[in-house]
């Protein structure tokens, strides 16, 4: 197999492979990984087959002797075309091994993509990955609901949404992300001492390449915000990426309608709603009262499996 970098020639084949492969996700298209631009150096890989046929992408990120799939991504590794066999894969192993062997890396830390955000099943990366002695060196845990099932949410849950749902709020998409920035900035500092992962240009920006998938609905009353929540969406999954609450709002029960609404929402056309992983980035431990908020709607756990794979 022929393994070739990415640079700017490739910009229309990857993303064209990209909307018809079996694990694509929004993320992996060149606009949204150009974004990091400045900040990481991007060393993404194009694999074609014996036929000089686009078979796989990697979008990835290199520092010193280390490959990072990618590291200004929740997750990662392969993308494949949709009619990958195992054995293609396993070669495709062997050949990224052998490409990245001659440019003296040493090891690749590689975020598996959870099943959750397959189009269709896609794990050969990881029994390949098994073929090759990778090591599991991190797991964090996403709070997801399966929309397919039954939504059971807690009795407390069930008593804040109804009564946040006599209160007469409006809740709509909104492109007023300075506004809301300015609530999540001020929640964050409070609550965790921390700053948004992108700034409200950045998140203008991609919520601006990519209207489809990055979305900001707010809850009002009488025109003032109250709470807002940013998703970001796939064909398979809505994901809530940052919420922010008022101290008007957290009286109310805001949230908990604002939340329940999208879920109801993402039902139409969406298998799962996903809350997002629950560990601290300072020490990866678990956020245990970050946990059993997201488990009272209803979620359960998905793994978010990061490996090392060592290459010499």
């Amino acid at each position: 197999m022929n393994v070739k970098r990415y640079d700017r020639s490739f910009y229309r084949i990857w993303n064209e492979f990209l909307v018809n492969s079996k694990n694509r996700h929004f993320f992996f298209d060149r606009d949204y990984l150009s974004y990091h631009q400045g900040k990481l150096t991007d060393h993404s890989l194009l694999i074609f087959d014996e036929d000089d046929k686009l078979t796989a992408l990697f979008p990835a990120n290199i520092e010193n002797t280390t490959l990072y799939s990618h590291g200004g991504l929740t997750f990662g590794g392969f993308v494949f075309k949709e009619k990958i066999t195992t054995k293609k894969t396993i070669d495709i192993f062997k050949s990224v091994k052998e490409y990245l062997k001659e440019r003296r890396v040493e090891k690749v830390y590689y975020k598996a993509l959870p099943y959750i955000h397959h189009i269709k099943p896609s794990q050969e990366d990881l029994y390949a990955l098994f073929l090759q002695k990778a090591t599991l060196v991190k797991r964090d845990i996403s709070l997801v609901i399966d929309l397919n099932q039954k939504i059971r949410y807690s009795n407390g849950r069930k008593w804040s949404v109804k009564r946040a749902q006599k209160e007469n709020f409006s809740i709509n998409r909104s492109y007023d992300f300075d506004s809301f920035w300015k609530l999540l900035e001020i929640n964050l500092e409070n609550r965790h001492n921390s700053t948004p992962t992108h700034s409200v240009e950045e998140i203008k920006y991609l919520s601006s390449k990519f209207p489809n998938n990055i979305k900001l609905y707010t809850l009002t009353k009488e025109n003032t915000l109250v709470c807002g929540g940013v998703t970001y969406e796939n064909s398979t999954v809505t994901h809530l990426q940052y919420v922010a609450n008022s101290p008007y709002g957290k009286e109310l029960g805001a949230l908990d309608l604002l939340i329940d609404r999208l879920i109801r929402m993402s039902k139409e056309d969406k298998r799962y709603f996903s809350f997002g992983t629950s560990s601290r980035k300072k020490d990866n431990k678990l956020n245990y009262g970050l946990i059993d908020q997201k488990e009272r709607f209803g979620a359960s756990c998905v793994a978010y499996d990061h490996y090392e794979w060592k290459i010499s």
